[in-house]
């Protein structure tokens, strides 16, 4: 971790997308990211991609956790990565993907520019070193 990272607190969004209702994981999420440090803002459920983006560029946030269970992560995120970029905040922005996600469909949304897929079962303090290490500077 960087000096500057040191002392500047990460902003995070954790956001849930489209038509998925299940939100407790993103919770225990946003709960943790609070507990290790970072500064978190929820988006609530049944976010549109386009607010999400809006919500995301207006909070200035460093990073992006997207929980979607629904199955549309295929259609939905490649809105959201389109989003970030027209406001030019996608490079500026580690995007994340949680939930139910088959490893064919992982693997094309990282070469779409998520920074990480993270399925059922991952340590939450996986994440969070995650975070912490591939979190932009600013």
């Amino acid at each position: 971790m960087s000096a500057d990272r040191q002392q500047r607190t990460i902003r995070c969004m954790v956001a849930k997308v489209g038509l998925d209702g299940h939100d407790r994981g993103a919770h225990v999420i946003a709960r943790a990211f609070r507990d290790a440090g970072f500064e978190v803002v929820y988006s609530g459920l049944h976010r549109a991609p386009e607010e999400v983006v809006q919500a995301a560029v207006q909070e200035d946030v460093d990073v992006l956790g997207v929980s979607i269970l629904s199955g549309a992560h295929n259609t939905l995120i490649p809105k959201i990565i389109e989003g970030l970029r027209e406001y030019d905040a996608f490079d500026d922005t580690l995007l994340l993907v949680g939930g139910v996600i088959p490893e064919e469909d992982a693997e094309h949304l990282k070469e779409l520019g998520v920074a990480e897929v993270f399925g059922p079962g991952t340590s939450i303090q996986k994440t969070i070193e995650f975070i912490e290490e591939h979190a932009p500077d600013r």
